[in-house]
């Protein structure tokens, strides 16, 4: 995983002394399909990430979402208070306290939100929390000018320009989506159809749980959620690919996210999750 934080590893980053630099440039992919032309693409900012205590997140909406429903934040299951799910393990409107520092445009923090429960987490066939706060998209406008960012109902394209919004590190990735693996297995995890960047977007621990936003439409495409580091073989931290025949190709240094698309279908007016509507394919408990 683009691991969550612990206070020791973070206080090692602040001092320079880990080995991958918090600031570190993303280096140039050597295959990356060309970018979307300036002029069509939508300016993607900070506005609506959130920082949590040890990964990232963001504020989202379904395309049906109403002002005065109460907002969600998406990250990721393993970066859950309460540690990572165990494979197999879906949570299902379990209360939390949670807290979330709300970032504006610039990556400044402008207020604090609340959660009330976990609304959904698993890190089975995906790795994502949705956590539902204690105010509505309409007070969080109103008070801190904010909207949430709009999760997209469609599959994200081979080769679109994507961003990562990392509101843990006040960072941005700028990639592409370089393919889909069939699987991708991590030690006792395995996710399915899961988003592989190109190789700019090295992100870095810190990084979890930030919203992948396709430049095209503003809109939330995956949630980032982990890279092979080492170069080992379907171990923790080094995910593997696993093709529909069983192949397994390891791809040092190279990065990935979970598909969001999944998320709109189960999420019932009133924002409430359903795992029971059609079409919603997220794993029950």
């Amino acid at each position: 995983m683009n691991k969550p934080l612990t206070g020791a590893l973070l206080s090692l980053l602040l001092l320079g002394a880990a080995a991958t630099p918090a600031v570190a440039a993303p280096t140039a992919p050597t295959t990356a399909p060309p970018a979307a032309p300036e002029a069509t693409a939508v300016a993607v900012n900070f506005a609506g990430t959130v920082a949590l205590s040890n990964c990232s997140g963001s504020v989202v909406r379904a395309p049906g979402s109403q002002p005065n429903d109460l907002a969600l934040v998406l990250s990721n299951g393993h970066c859950l208070e309460s540690g990572f799910p165990a494979a197999g393990e879906v949570i299902k409107d379990r209360p939390s306290s949670r807290s979330f520092s709300l970032l504006n445009s610039a990556g400044s923090k402008v207020g604090t939100l609340r959660a009330s429960k976990i609304a959904y987490a698993t890190m089975t066939d995906t790795d994502i929390s949705i956590y539902q706060l204690t105010r509505t998209y309409a007070q969080i406008q109103s008070q801190y000018g904010i909207t949430a960012l709009t999760l997209d109902g469609a599959r994200p394209a081979q080769g679109s320009a994507i961003k990562v919004v990392s509101g843990y590190w006040k960072r941005i990735y700028s990639c592409n989506v370089d393919g889909f693996a069939y699987r991708l297995k991590e030690g006792a995890w395995t996710w399915k159809d899961s988003v592989r960047y190109t190789s700019a977007c090295n992100t870095i621990g810190g990084t979890s749980g930030s919203p992948v936003v396709d430049t095209a439409t503003g809109k939330v495409v995956a949630v980032n959620n982990t890279g092979n580091e080492d170069g080992a073989r379907c171990t923790d931290n080094n995910p593997c690919e696993v093709d529909q025949n069983g192949n397994v190709t390891v791809r040092q240094g190279i990065n990935y996210a979970q598909q969001t698309y999944i998320v709109v279908p189960c999420i019932a007016p009133g924002n409430k999750i359903d795992l029971n509507r059609p079409g919603c394919v997220l794993p029950k408990p």
